[in-house]
């Protein structure tokens, strides 16, 4: 099958939805599948206000026809709500082809965060972009549950996987003896990374990864480490190097890093919220209270192999299996549209 998968996030972005697809396009060519992106490489890009970490590709229309003309794909997924997803969206729409899509970020709520937009009007945008498809794909029964009740129809269920040779349990202590509590992932407001570094715990807190809010947690938080983005060796090194990973974020949709921190034989501790109770098994390789101090301490207790055999659960390949089989499912004919 040729799948032609439109995307606003790519390199040199690095956050979960970036590696998401990156491994899927590995695993559907391992499957016989031929995937192409169409991403913001190769068209002026501006900053996205407010994060300009993110840059949002000049995109017409005719552009997006183009490119989907030339590769003559049997299959369209949009995979974000930016500048490229929107004009494939048009021109998927204008043409009458059938397309999926995937809800990965919680806009509203970011937006809502930076500015002084109701999530309200934002739940009313992802209403008008998404259900014009065939499909939306989401990560967590919890989350299908959410967009459910906020009037997304058509949704269908699509997990995550974990590199489990990668990230795995290494006798390595780069930040000292600890016991070190680790966060991974954007440095950014909506990421809630305050709760963590404001918490009271014996040893050392270690931030990995850039943002836009970097800046301001290192003046607030001086005794905290913070390493900048890792990737690779150096980030697995990171994981494996720690005893507890926090995951503070309240509006994640699924959290990579989860899996990723358990595969590295870290338990992990958050709230209970959509994501992480989805993933974790509480009071086995986790732990979830509205308490994240508690959560932390509770989870330092927790048994590493046990981490480690639960992430061995989780495939890129059922990923990919999975992706294809809802790609497969849907109608040759758009929805109709109200």
């Amino acid at each position: 099958m040729r799948l032609l998968i439109a995307t606003d996030a790519w390199r040199p972005q690095v956050n979960g939805v970036v590696q998401t697809y990156e491994r899927l396009a590995e695993e559907l060519r391992l499957l016989g599948h031929e995937p192409e992106f169409l991403t913001p490489n190769g068209f002026r890009t501006v900053p996205l206000p407010t994060y300009p970490e993110i840059r949002l590709a000049m995109i017409t229309p005719g552009q997006a026809r183009s490119r989907i003309a030339a590769f003559r794909p049997d299959r369209v997924h949009i995979a974000t709500e930016g500048t490229i997803g929107l004009a494939v969206r048009s021109c998927c729409l204008r043409q009458g082809r059938p397309f999926t899509t995937s809800y990965h970020t919680r806009f509203p709520e970011y937006l809502h965060a930076r500015l002084p937009v109701p999530e309200s009007w934002g739940y009313a945008l992802e209403r008008w972009f998404h259900n014009a498809g065939n499909g939306i794909m989401v990560a967590t029964q919890s989350l299908r549950r959410e967009l459910a009740g906020k009037g997304l129809q058509r949704l269908m269920p699509w997990t995550r996987g974990v590199d489990t040779k990668l990230f795995r349990p290494r006798d390595i202590r780069l930040f000292g003896e600890g016991p070190v509590f680790l966060y991974v992932g954007r440095v950014a407001v909506e990421k809630n990374i305050g709760a963590f570094l404001g918490l009271d715990l014996p040893g050392r807190k270690v931030v990995v990864g850039g943002g836009p809010q970097l800046a301001a947690l290192k003046a607030e938080f001086p005794q905290a480490h913070f390493t900048g983005p890792l990737r690779g060796e150096a980030l697995a090194e990171a994981f494996a190097s720690a005893d507890v990973f926090v995951f503070p974020s309240r509006t994640d949709t699924y959290g990579v890093v989860i899996l990723e921190a358990l595969a590295s034989g870290l338990p992990v501790a958050a709230f209970p919220v959509t994501g992480p109770k989805d993933i974790v098994q509480h009071g086995a390789v986790g732990y979830l209270s509205e308490d994240l101090r508690d959560a932390a301490m509770r989870a330092l207790a927790m048994d590493r192999a046990a981490c480690r055999d639960y992430a061995l659960g989780f495939s890129w390949e059922n990923c990919a299996r999975q992706f294809v089989q809802n790609i497969a499912s849907i109608s040759n004919t758009p929805p109709d549209q109200p």
